[in-house]
């Protein structure tokens, strides 16, 4: 049983460290686990993952946070995990080759279901039957 707050810090510290060796794929059903994103000069490392809001980001740059610097707005830094359980993800629009779709990536957009026909997409599905295929 924990008795006091500092009990309570050293078993969350063991949770996160524990939660580190999780892979990808099992860590974005727990993101609790994960330390939530903080613009107070943390400094990240490549492959950092922690929550920001409801969902998990790993670090693609290391770097030391700032208030601009919001894993949702600096794609540059961070790349959001996805559940592997959902097959059709709910397309984004990547802002470079950072988050780009790979070949063969399956999105759901306006209603309908595409599967990539090119690697690294960055563009909308449904605009272009060359980059996106409609699935049937």
């Amino acid at each position: 049983m924990i008795r006091s707050r500092e009990e309570a810090w050293a078993f969350r510290a063991k949770v996160e460290a524990a939660a580190i060796r999780l892979p990808d794929e099992e860590a974005v059903s727990s993101a609790e686990l994960f330390p939530r994103w903080s613009a107070d000069g943390v400094a990240y490392a490549v492959g950092d993952r922690l929550r920001y809001g409801d969902l998990l980001y790993k670090c693609l740059t290391a770097h030391a946070s700032q208030e601009s610097w919001t894993p949702d707005a600096a794609p540059s830094l961070w790349v959001r995990i996805d559940d592997p359980a959902i097959e059709w993800p709910e397309w984004r629009q990547p802002t470079g080759a950072t988050d780009a779709y790979p070949l063969g990536s399956k999105v759901s957009h306006k209603g309908k279901h595409y599967i990539s026909q090119i690697d690294a997409n960055t563009t909308e599905p449904g605009t272009d039957e060359r980059w996106w295929k409609e699935a049937a």
